[in-house]
Formats: structure tokens, sequence, C-alpha cells
């Protein structure tokens, strides 16, 4: 019984720093969108003429991608909460422990897609951002898909009785 214990918790945790992310993205917009509005313009890089047309300078398309993030981290936070609490309600119920654990599996999954294919994927190798002293979350999101990597290897172990 930890164990279903310890793996609920890992994932509420997961969710909760992905809720809250999203929650002071929307409270505090100004915060981190010049972060998002300076990867995408690649205006603190090397400038490199071959690499400059991939800058996106569109206000909209700045916010676009901003209101992208915040729904997406929200939505980790939402679904992998979810799963949390079923968890949490299947106690000893193997089907219905194992139905929660797909469910906050897609959670934490999602939020792997956010920080690695988002931040260091897209951001830190199409926009370049590794480039920037200023504008670089490339340590930080490689932490959190560490993190979550951890934390979905954990919860996807089987169950033993």
């Amino acid at each position: 019984m930890t164990i279903h214990w310890t793996k609920s918790l890992l994932v509420l945790l997961a969710a909760l720093y992905a809720l809250l992310a999203g929650i002071d993205n929307v409270v505090d917009y100004q915060a981190n969108f010049p972060f998002v509005q300076h990867v995408l313009m690649m205006d603190t890089t090397f400038r490199a003429p071959s690499m400059m047309s991939r800058a996106i300078t569109s206000p909209w398309l700045h916010h676009a991608a901003f209101v992208s993030i915040i729904v997406a981290e929200i939505g980790v936070g939402l679904i992998a909460g979810f799963g949390a609490l079923r968890m949490m309600i299947a106690g000893r119920n193997v089907r219905a422990f194992a139905a929660a654990k797909d469910i906050a599996s897609v959670g934490l999954m999602l939020a792997v897609f956010i920080w690695f294919g988002g931040f260091l994927v897209i951001a830190g190798e199409w926009f370049v951002m590794w480039q920037s002293s200023q504008y670089n979350a490339q340590a930080a999101a490689f932490q959190y898909v560490v993190l979550y990597l951890l934390i979905l290897a954990i919860v996807l172990q089987p169950e033993h009785k």
C-alpha cells in the first residue's frame, strides 16, 4: 500500500508544480512573457544570418506561443492531478489503480513534451536559445524533464502484492 501512496503523491506534486507554473504565468503574465518574446525574436543570440530566418517578430504570435505554454502547463496540472487523485481513491484496487496510472501518465508525458519538446528542442535548438546569455532556460527545462521522466518511470513500475 505504501508504494501506491508514494506514486500518488509524486504525481500529485508533479501536477501541483505544473499547475502553479501555469497559474503564476496567468497572474503575472509580464514576468515570463518577455522571455518567450526574446527567444522567438532571437534578438539575444549570435544573430547568424543563416539562422535569423527562423525568428518570429509578430507580437500576436509571441502571445499565442505563451498562451499555448500556459494552457499546456495547466493541462498537465489538471490531467496529472486528476490521475493522482484517482490513484489515491483506487487504493488496493489493482484495476482501478492501473487505470488511474494511465491518466497520470498522460499528464506526465504532456509535461515532458512541453519542457523537452518545447523548451529544449524548439526553443533551445530551433530558436537557438542556448546562444543567449540572458534568455536561456535549458538548464531548468532539463531539470523538469528529468524529474517528470523519473516520476513517470516510478509510476509505471508494476505493483507487487
